[in-house]
Order: structure tokens, then C-alpha cells, then sequence
């Protein structure tokens, strides 16, 4: 999802600080930006906005600099003697009003990075050098023991990865950026330039590490490193008791996003938006960022399972937490802290997650348009839960209506469509101010053509008699329109109260 301007513009009014850093670097890339760079992946993570002074005026990098300033970001920061242990960043350019500026997310690191020899940390003045040996110590003791993600095992060898995961990896970092790097690496160089391969500071010991098992592993190879790891999909809407699905997960991680995203896809309904002229699908916006969260946010050193649990009105999931606050999260109180930085960073790159905050945000955007006027409750403690709510009981009580109005089985077709803001009840809203044709349902929907979706939903509406042909007889007739039957009147009716 595209950088907005708001997005820069509140960045911008919040001025620099622990997370926050502007460069002019009009017309070439200042070196100091990779001290800055360093710090973050060190520190907290943060933003840097290229082409706005110290001050926040937006003065923008010359158009003439900014392919050269982007190459020079992703080879330097590939570069071991340049950043030391590389990592991939990807830089957005927004235009701001009639300027360009290069916007910079910088994660935090579950690693220790270096600018050509030097660590670099931050504080609320800016970046500085640690040159305390016993600071550097401390930052290394933190990075080592706060992150499970980091443990190194050095009989892993290539053989215990999915051959076919690295070929998947390339096609969708493609998808997000023609010319990313993972694309014509080798499958042992992608380990290493997403930091999967590691030195031990205690031991001294090299080896791949836990989070490349977990990203790439084959099942065996789960089994030996983490035992316990398994995350359980389950479907409860009719056997509250046990379940009437399952899915008992322990493939790697690539391979469980699709496996509960599949799950999800075939329980759950899905709900027609319109952002712009552009189609949304609001479960997978909505899913997509809760299925991320409990497979990358989660505390793999604990056996606690991570749970996925569909009942009749709710979607409940589970996971073992290292929390940095307690209670309920929100976007007023929200402080991102990354629980896996590595592995969450290999998300971004697949274009599974963005930036680290904004999966909460958009659970908030969405949740209102799926379930109207519902919030998704996130609790952060030992164990963090996320309830989203996807069905409206006061629609499935107006279902039991629609059966005794319109006959039980266009009922129960009808009460399987009500709580599904899809273009279903969509287009019986706009027929309900006159008859039209498909070219002029298209137009009132801001198409130029029908689409396909569009051209199946049709069809479909007739066979349950809510709307019929104006010229019944000659389906091709070119005057041939839509228009509501009773059914699709009553109906209406019936759902708009």
C-alpha cells in the first residue's frame, strides 16, 4: 500500500526525534542518512524523510537524483563493508504539493549494525557513536538475549529447507519490486542478505538461525529445532464443544500464512468495498493483518500453541507474547514494538505486512466497514489475543425473518448474503431507483465496463427472482435492462427496516 502524503504531513508536524529524522539531501544521498539508518535498526526503528530541512520545510530532492540516491541506498546497504550486517530497506518516493521526498521506514533490528566500522545509537538529539565499550556490550547482551528469533544451530544445512519456498519468496518480492535483489540471488544468498545466518557472540559458533527454520524449514526440521511449534485453525460456529474444522498447522511460516489464509477464505464471508474506484476485499484487509500478526508477533521459546478460532459471530486468536505494555491496544495509545524483527522484516519483503504499527491501524479502518460499527479488540498481556467480529447478530435474526417473508430457501440464501456488504444488496439498491442496463449499472458503480464479478452476480440475482429482464423474451435485445421483482422490493424492504 502506497506512502499517502497525510501519512508524511503528520510525521512531519511531530518534528525530529527518538523515531523521526529529516535529511535534505537534495541532490545526493548524504552519508549520514546510514548513521541514522544504523541507529534506528539499533535503537527503536523509525521514518526518514529525505528532502526536508532540519526545520520541516518540505524542499524536496531534485527529480534529476532520485533513481541515483535509491540505487546508492540499496547497494550500500547490501554492502558488508559499507553496513555491516546488510539490510535490505525499500524507500518510497511521495510527492508533497509540487516537491518529491524519498521516505525511508527503517525497522527495528534484532541485530547489531555498524556504519564502516562504527555503532551508531539513538536518542531524542539525534545519532551518536558508541565508542563506551561497555555501552556497545550492553546493546549486543540486549540484541542476543531479547530475541529467540536470533538462536543459532549450526547443524542446519540446506537440505533442511523447502526447495520450493525460495522460488515463491522470488516471485512475490518481485511482485513488489522488479528489481529487488532476492530475485537473482541463490537460494543460500537470500539466508544471508535477510540475516538468516548468524555468528553466536557468546560461542562464536556460525549457523543458520531459529527464524530461518521457521521461514523455510521442512516440517522435520520444525520438529527437531522447536518441538512444540504448531498453530491450530478451528472452526466452532455449530460444535461449540470440539469443532466442525480444523487445520492443525506445523509447516514453516510462508507455507502457514497460506494454509490459515485458505482457512480463513473458506469460513469466513467476504464483504464488497469500494475505496475510490477500486474494489477492496475487506476480510483478506482485515485477516490478512491478523493472520501476519499471530504467526511473526508471537514468542516461539514458550510451547503455548497458537490458536486461530472461528465461532458463529467472532474470530478469536491466541499467541504467546513478550508484552510491552498490558491492556487493551489502540491507535491513541499505540507504541510498536517489534517482537521478531527479522522475521517481520522478511514479511515486508514478501508485501505481507508493512510498516510496524500499521496492521492495527488498518484493523481499525476495516472492522467498521465489515461488521458496521464494530472495533477489533486487541489485548496485550502474556498472551495476546485479537478478537475481530464478522457477523451482525441483529442481520442473523433479520435472516430468520427473510425465510418466514420470502420461503425458507431464498431465506436461507438470502441470510447467508445479509451480513455481506457485497455488490449483491448493492445492486438491488441502485436498481431500486429505476430500471437499468448493464453498461449503466457499470457507470453508477464509476466503471466504464461491467465487470466479470459483476457479470456472475447478475445471473445469480435472478435465479432468486430479486430482480428480472424488462424484455424477458429476447435476453439480447439492445434496449434490454435490470429491474427489481417484489421479492427484491420486499426484501429491501426488509433490510433497510
Amino acid at each position: 500500500m502506497a506512502v499517502l502524503p497525510e501519512h508524511i504531513y503528520s510525521l512531519i508536524s511531530k518534528g525530529e526525534g527518538l523515531e523521526i529524522e529529516f535529511k535534505e539531501s537534495y541532490d545526493s544521498l548524504s552519508r549520514s542518512v546510514f548513521e541514522t539508518i544504523c541507529s534506528f535498526l539499533n535503537r527503536n526503528g523509525g521514518h526518514i524523510l529525505l528532502g526536508v530541512t532540519d526545520s520541516g520545510f518540505v524542499k524536496g530532492v531534485s527529480e534529476d537524483s532520485i533513481q541515483q540516491q535509491l540505487d546508492v541506498l540499496a547497494r550500500d546497504m547490501n554492502n558488508s563493508q559499507i553496513v555491516s550486517p546488510g539490510f535490505f530497506l525499500s524507500a518510497e518516493v511521495v510527492a508533497l504539493n509540487n516537491s518529491k521526498i524519498i521516505y525511508i521506514y527503517v525497522p527495528e533490528s534484532s541485530q547489531v549494525h555498524s556504519y564502516k566500522g562504527f555503532i551508531f545509537d539513538r536518542n531524542e538529539d539525534g545519532d551518536f557513536k558508541l565508542v563506551n565499550q561497555q555501552l556497545i556490550a550492553n546493546l549486543y547482551f540486549r540484541k542476543q538475549t531479547g530475541y529467540t528469533e536470533n538462536r543459532v544451530f549450526p547443524y542446519l544445512e540446506m537440505k533442511d529447507f523447502e526447495p520450493s519456498n525460495f522460488d515463491l519468496v522470488r516471485n512475490l518480492v518481485r511482485l513488489t519490486r522488479s528489481d529487488h535483489p532476492w530475485v537473482n540471488m541463490t537460494d543460500e544468498d537470500i539466508l544471508k542478505s535477510a540475516r538468516l545466518f548468524l555468528k553466536d557472540q557468546q560461542t562464536g559458533r556460525e549457523g543458520y538461525t531459529l527464524a530461518a527454520a521457521l521461514l523455510f524449514g521442512k516440517e522435520n526440521t520444525l520438529a527437531s529445532v522447536l518441538p512444540h511449534y504448531k498453530t491450530d485453525a478451528i472452526c466452532r460456529k455449530v460444535d461449540v464443544e470440539r469443532y466442525d474444522d480444523r487445520d492443525d498447522i506445523r509447516c514453516n511460516l510462508i507455507e502457514s500464512y497460506s494454509r490459515l489464509l485458505a482457512f480463513i477464505r473458506k469460513h469466513l464471508p467476504d464483504r464488497f468495498y469500494l475505496e475510490g474506484n477500486q474494489r477492496i476485499s475487506i476480510r483478506e484487509a482485515i485477516f490478512r493483518e491478523v493472520i501476519a500478526n499471530l504467526l511473526v508477533h508471537r514468542e516461539f521459546s514458550n510451547s503455548f500453541p497458537a490458536t486461530l478460532i472461528i465461532y458463529k459471530d467472532k474470530v478469536v486468536t491466541e499467541n504467546w507474547n513478550k508484552p510491552a505494555m498490558l491492556g487493551l491496544i489502540k491507535p491513541s495509545n499505540l507504541k510498536p514494538h517489534p517482537k521478531n524483527p527479522t522475521l517481520a522484516n522478511f514479511f515486508r519483503q514478501l508485501g505481507w505486512v508493512e510498516e510496524l504499527g500499521s496492521g492495527v491501524r488498518n484493523m481499525f479502518k476495516f472492522c467498521p466497514i465489515y461488521v458496521t460499527n464494530s472495533l477489533p479488540i486487541i489485548q496485550e498481556g502474556d498472551i495476546f489475543k485479537i478478537i475481530i467480529q464478522y457477523e451482525d447478530k441483529d442481520k442473523q435474526e433479520l435472516g430468520q425473518e427473510l425465510g418466514q417473508e420470502l420461503g425458507q430457501e431464498l431465506g436461507q440464501e438470502l441470510e447467508r448474503e445479509l451480513n455481506e456488504k457485497t455488490l449483491f444488496s448493492f445492486i438491488l439498491q441502485k436498481l431500486e431507483n429505476g430500471d437499468l442496463s448493464r453498461k449503466e449499472i457499470a457507470i453508477s458503480f464509476g466503471q466504464n465496463k461491467i465487470s466479470g464479478y459483476m457479470n456472475r452476480m447478475l445471473p445469480r440475482l435472478i435465479t432468486l427472482q430479486l430482480i428480472e429482464n424488462t424484455i424477458p423474451d429476447n435476453l439480447n435485445h439492445p434496449a434490454q435492462k435490470f429491474k427489481l421483482t417484489e421479492k427484491g422490493k420486499k426484501f429491501l424492504q426488509l433490510i433497510n427496516g
